[in-house]
């Protein structure tokens, strides 16, 4: 059983939380305190499917691409992780090091399978013990419109380096 910490506005509906960039390093120790969940910034969202708590995220770092870095997620809370369907887009609030991950999340024989949607990222497992919070993804919001074409010449730039090598290996091993 897990408990989410929520606000709501005068009318008894629910708020969505934006946890900015500076809040991010302190989601994890408060995601569970009232106290915190009240200090962050507040909004209704109009036409959010009804029956669900929202937060908002900040993404950092490129391991998303197309979706830009600097975007804002927003997403419904996840209560039953057995639910979850193969590849979902989640941001996964996790313990340890990384406060969270916006990653696609299966689930894995030893936890949660964790893949970017940049290929140049490799897959990993985390444990289930490790994730706090799952929040499955709505939609993003950014200032920058995503550019496929840049993706594209980088993943084939990376094909061509990456047959280049297999050239070069082959050619050694003769």
């Amino acid at each position: 059983m897990r408990i989410l910490a929520i606000t709501v506005d005068k009318s008894n509906k629910e708020n969505v939380e934006y946890v900015p960039v500076k809040a991010k390093a302190g989601y994890r120790a408060g995601y569970s305190d009232p106290n915190y969940i009240s200090s962050l910034p507040k909004f209704t969202y109009p036409n959010l499917p009804s029956g669900g708590t929202y937060r908002m995220f900040p993404t950092m770092g490129d391991s998303m691409l197309p979706i830009p870095e600097g975007s804002d997620v927003l997403c419904r809370y996840l209560q039953d992780w057995s639910t979850l369907k193969p590849d979902t887009l989640c941001i996964a609030i996790l313990k340890g090091e990384q406060d969270f991950v916006f990653k696609r999340v299966s689930l894995h024989e030893e936890g949660l399978r964790m893949e970017s949607l940049n290929p140049i990222y490799k897959p990993y497992v985390v444990p289930i013990s490790d994730v706090l919070e799952l929040w499955e993804y709505y939609s993003f919001q950014s200032k920058n419109v995503p550019e496929i074409h840049d993706l594209q010449q980088i993943s084939g730039t990376v094909n061509e380096i990456l047959a280049e090598i297999k050239v070069l290996r082959s050619r050694n091993k003769v």
